[in-house]
């Protein structure tokens, strides 16, 4: 039986093994996360999501606690440099989904109350994985924030409580796509399609 198990949670994806267990304490990858394939990266999705949404919510913070039910921007969180080389999924609320799944070059001016809620892990050195925080940006009215292009950012730790985020630290990176109102899409290859 344990044989069985093991053999069940060991999937081997492109020249690269990687195995998980049923709990999500106990998912592991090997290799480099930046090589996994599309199943890999789904199978640590899946392995980790609901903690990571548990993590979020436990000190009842609204956007922490709903992300989930707004629209999914992506087929699978994608890894990219920013965010601390972090695999990330964005949620969108219904106020920003239509214009932000177009994923326009230029010329993007979000609508106010846009929310955009980015989940985060990691893998680890160990290969196990760690939650990581959910990268949070708001859109104001204009003049609400005036030295950040009008966006609020701010993220959630893992165990559900506001980090302290120095606007100026969020904006300075996020500036790099001002064409875009300050918007960084998902990778190119997991967006999910506006029609």
């Amino acid at each position: 039986m344990k044989f069985n198990n093991l053999l069940a949670t060991l999937i081997l994806t492109s020249g690269t093994a990687f195995a998980t267990t049923a709990h999500a304490d106990s998912c592991t990858a090997h290799g480099d996360p930046f090589d996994l394939d599309d199943a890999a990266v789904t199978a640590l999705y899946d392995c980790i999501k609901d903690k990571m949404a548990e993590s979020y919510a436990k000190d009842g913070d609204a956007v922490g606690s709903h992300y989930r039910s707004w629209t999914v921007t992506s087929t699978r969180p994608g890894i990219a440099g920013p965010h601390g080389n972090r695999f990330l999924q964005t949620f969108a609320n219904d106020i920003a989904a239509e214009q932000y799944l177009k994923f326009a070059d230029e010329g993007v001016h979000m609508p106010v109350g846009s929310v955009l809620a980015k989940e985060s892990f990691k893998v680890k050195k160990d290969g196990t994985l760690a939650v990581g925080p959910l990268f949070v940006m708001t859109k104001l009215e204009a003049g609400g924030a005036p030295d950040a292009d009008d966006w609020h950012y701010d993220a959630l730790q893992p165990n559900g409580k506001v980090m302290k985020i120095k606007q100026a630290f969020c904006h300075d990176c996020h500036v790099g796509w001002e064409a875009q109102d300050n918007l960084a899409y998902p990778l190119e290859e997991v967006r999910i399609s506006a029609e």
